[in-house]
C-alpha cells in the first residue's frame, strides 16, 4: 500500500508501551488526534507473526506462535496509524515494513527509549550514538518501502550533537523526526529542553514533531503554545493522553468517567484483552485508584468485572453474543454443517480414557478461568480429590492425561509444552463434565482470529 502522510500541523498520540493498543488509538482519533502511533513492537516478535484477516471482528491481526495478538488494526484507523518498531538491524526492519505495509500508514523507528530492555538489545536510545547504524536502518527502510518512514529520538547532552544527529537522519530521506526534549538519563521531573527542539527545527528542513511537553500541557490550547515554544511542525502527546485522551478535543476535556466509558466501548467492540483494558483504565483513574471503584478494578480479572464498574455489562454481554453468533456462522460457511467435537472412550494401555481433540489457546482465557483452575475449583466444590495429571513427551511435543473423579480424560492434540498439554486435557474434562461449551474446544471464541 502506497501511503502519503503529511506530518505538518498535526496533533499526535505518542507511542506508549501497553497503552497504544487499538482501543486507545481509536479513542485518541475519536477525540481529535490526527495520527496515532502504536506501542513499540520489537522486530523479532513481529516477524514470528502470521497476518490474519479476522472476519469475526473486522480486524487485521498479527498473531504469534503462542496465539497472542501482537498487533491488531481496523478500518477506522486506516491512513492514520503509524507502527513503531524496536530494531537494531536494517534487514529485520525492512522485513517488518514489508509484513505490515498493507495495514499501516507509516513506519517509525524507536531511537529514544531509555529502558534497559531496549538499550541492552541495541535498540531505542542505544542508537543515539551509533550514527552508522542509524543511517543504515533508516536508509534501508526508505529505499525498500513505499510507506513514509520516521524516527523518534531524544536530545543528546550537547546541542551540536543533537543537530548533527538530526542532519544525519534528514539525509536518509525520512519524512519527519519526533524529538523528546530530554536526554536518555532524564525523567519527567526534569524540564523539557524546548530550546533544543526549536534549534533542531530551524536546522533541518523536514517536519519536527515535539514531544515531552505533558508537564506544560493541561488543555487543548496549551498544545499550540508548546508547538510555538519548540518551533515544531507538530506535537506528540504521551502522559496527558494516557491520563485523559480527551486532551485532543478542541472543545475541552471531558470528565474522566465519560472518557473511560468511551474507551470501554472500543475495548468491547474489538474484544480487547482484559489485562490490557484494566491497565489502561488504571492509568486514566490515576489517584482515583484508591477509591472503592479503583480498588474493585484492581481486583478484577475479566472484562465482565471491569464493565460492571461502569454499568456496561449489558453492552459487553450483547457484543459477545453477536461475535459468537458471527463466528459460528462463519464456521458453517467454511466447513458445511457445524458439528460438535466428538468425545470418545478409548483404551490406552490398561486404562480407559475419554479423548477428543482440544487445543489450548492461551488468549481465550483469563487467569481466573484457565481450564486447570476451573477444574480444580469444581473438584473442591464437590469434595472430590484434586485432579492428577500424567504428562508424556512425544517427539518434542506433549500430551497429558488427567484423572478426575475416577475418570481419565485426554486431548489427542499434541501441545508444544507440558503446561499447555495439561490445560488442553483439562479442557476435555470440563467439556465432558458439561462445564464449558464447544466454543472453547474449537478455538473460535469471539476474540480468536478467524481466517
Amino acid at each position: 500500500m502506497t501511503s502519503s502522510v503529511d506530518y505538518r500541523n498535526k496533533v499526535i498520540l505518542a507511542p506508549m508501551v501497553r497503552v497504544g493498543t487499538l482501543p486507545m488509538r481509536l479513542l485518541a482519533l475519536h477525540y481529535g488526534a490526527d495520527l496515532v502511533y502504536t506501542e513499540e513492537l520489537i522486530d523479532y516478535r513481529l516477524l514470528k507473526c502470521q497476518r490474519i484477516d479476522n472476519k469475526v471482528l473486522g480486524t487485521i491481526d498479527f498473531v504469534d506462535d503462542d496465539h497472542q495478538i501482537v498487533f491488531r488494526t481496523c478500518e477506522k484507523e486506516k491512513g492514520r496509524n503509524i507502527l513503531q518498531i524496536g530494531t537494531c538491524n536494517p534487514e529485520r526492519a525492512v522485513q517488518v515494513a514489508k509484513l505490515v505495509e498493507r495495514d499501516v500508514a507509516g513506519i517509525d523507528v524507536n531511537m529514544g527509549c531509555p529502558k534497559e530492555f531496549s538499550i541492552k538489545g541495541g535498540m531505542g536510545a542505544a542508537l543515539l550514538t551509533q550514527a552508522d547504524k542509524v543511517k543504515a536502518i533508516l536508509t534501508a527502510l526508505v529505499q525498500s518501502t513505499d510507506l513514509p518512514v520516521t524516527c523518534k529520538i531524544r536530545v543528546l547532552d550537547k546541542l551540536e550533537e543533537t543537530l548533527a544527529l538530526g542532519k544525519l537522519i534528514e539525509s536518509t530521506g525520512v519524512k519527519a523526526i519526533a524529538v523528546h526534549g530530554r536526554t536518555k538519563e532524564e525523567r519527567p521531573q526534569h524540564a523539557n529542553r524546548n530550546a533544543v527542539i526549536k534549534a533542531l527545527a530551524e536546522h533541518i528542513h523536514i517536519p519536527v514533531i515535539a514531544n515531552g511537553g505533558s508537564g506544560e500541557i493541561t488543555c487543548y490550547e496549551d498544545i499550540d503554545r508548546f508547538r510555538q515554544a519548540t518551533g515544531a511542525s507538530s506535537v506528540m502527546l504521551a502522559r496527558q493522553a494516557e491520563s485523559n485522551c480527551s486532551i485532543f478535543r478542541k472543545e475541552g476535556k471531558k470528565p474522566i468517567d465519560d472518557v473511560i466509558e468511551q474507551y470501554l466501548a472500543y475495548a468491547i467492540e474489538y474484544d480487547n484483552r482484559a489485562t490490557n483494558t484494566k491497565y489502561c483504565v488504571q492509568q486514566m483513574l490515576g489517584s482515583l485508584q484508591e477509591s472503592d471503584r479503583g480498588k474493585a478494578l484492581l481486583a478484577s480479572q475479566q472484562m465482565e468485572e471491569i464493565c460492571v464498574l461502569w454499568n456496561m455489562e449489558d453492552k459487553h454481554a450483547s457484543r459477545q453474543l453477536k461475535l459468537q453468533a458471527r463466528a459460528k456462522a462463519l464456521r458453517e460457511l467454511s466447513n458445511g454443517d457445524y458439528s460438535e467435537p466428538v468425545l470418545k472412550k478409548c483404551k490406552v494401555g490398561d486404562e480407559e480414557v475419554w479423548q477428543m481433540e482440544a487445543k489450548f489457546v492461551r488468549n481465550m482465557f483469563g487467569m481466573a478461568n484457565l481450564p486447570k483452575t476451573v477444574l480444580i475449583n469444581w473438584t473442591r466444590k464437590n469434595n472430590y480429590p484434586h485432579p492428577v495429571y500424567k504428562t508424556e513427551s512425544i517427539e518434542k511435543s506433549f500430551r497429558s492425561v488427567v484423572l478426575v473423579n475416577r475418570k481419565r480424560y485426554s486431548s489427542t492434540y499434541l501441545e508444544k509444552n507440558k503446561k499447555y498439554a495439561e490445560q488442553a486435557t483439562a479442557l476435555v474434562a470440563l467439556y465432558a463434565l458439561g462445564l464449558i461449551d464447544s466454543s472453547k474446544i474449537k478455538g473460535n471464541s469471539a476474540g480468536m482470529p478467524v481466517e
